[in-house]
């Protein structure tokens, strides 16, 4: 990360006119609105009135130690195969957590460049670590983003909130967005348990609606497998996500348990 290639992503989140580094970690607008750039390789942009926080600590570590272990593999791989390939890619990862679902994306992609935004600023520092193509941006998904008009050639969003507007702003015309949504059966067996929350009905046809306008479906890959977890696979995957707030005490798995990973990758193309 520099504060060149990070300002080439941003508009002003308070004038939305476009950011430009000033040494030595600083972005302005021309308005004069000023923002320090972490020297971790992130800069924050979220309105004062936010209210909502993103992951913490506890969440990001359990994440960690579950997609490091491999078992969400095969659902990486699915995004990596939609995403488009050839010339370089501009990527906005929309809700990057650790980061796991880019890298290996930009595994195919050497000449690949991305953005990794997300909520919590535990994870953007965490996404951003390590590799000099990742820029970070800490905001809020659900309001205006403080991306330019047409900066990503395509987004990624895995397991996380959509703003189809903003997605359909900051894509260039004819750019991709790949999805990542979980089906009926995931997590059955820790649902039935009452260890994770449910999952809402239809959420592919509910998908498919909201972004209907704006986007056009061009490709979907299920994926769809049954995972034999250690106990503390289970407890990682159950801290891990918005479960994690709704847990009380130990979880009761003492052996090695199967669960199924049921989810479905979709491409979009952005209509212009």
């Amino acid at each position: 990360m520099t504060t060149v290639t990070l300002s080439a992503w941003l508009r002003c989140p308070i004038c939305f006119l476009p950011l430009e580094p000033r040494p030595p970690l600083a972005l302005v607008c021309a308005s004069g609105h000023s923002h320090d750039v972490n020297r971790r390789g992130y800069v924050t942009l979220l309105s004062p009135r936010t209210r909502v926080v993103g992951d913490d600590a506890a969440m990001l570590d359990a994440r960690d130690a579950f997609l490091s272990a491999g078992h969400y593999r095969p659902i990486a791989d699915a995004a990596a195969e939609l995403l488009p390939g050839g010339r370089a890619q501009r990527i906005l990862d929309a809700g990057c957590g650790t980061g796991y679902y880019l890298r290996r994306v930009l595994e195919d992609r050497p000449d690949a460049t991305a953005l990794a935004l997300d909520l919590s600023p535990a994870a953007v520092s965490r996404a951003v670590r390590g590799d000099d193509r990742i820029d970070g941006l800490v905001a809020d998904v659900w309001a205006p983003l403080p991306v330019r008009d047409g900066a990503a050639t395509a987004i990624l969003n895995v397991f996380a909130p959509r703003n189809p507007e903003e997605f359909w702003r900051v894509l260039e015309p004819g750019g991709s967005l790949v999805v990542v949504v979980p089906d009926g059966d995931h997590l059955r067996e820790l649902r039935e348990r009452g260890l994770v929350l449910g999952v809402q009905e239809e959420k592919r046809e509910r998908l498919l609606e909201a972004l209907s306008s704006r986007f056009e479906l061009d490709r979907e890959i299920p994926v769809r497998t049954t995972l034999s977890l250690a106990p503390e696979s289970v407890s990682s995957l159950i801290g891990m996500g918005p479960s994690a707030h709704h847990r009380h005490g130990n979880d009761p798995v003492e052996q090695q348990t199967p669960v199924t990973a049921s989810v479905t990758a979709l491409r979009f193309l952005r209509r212009d």
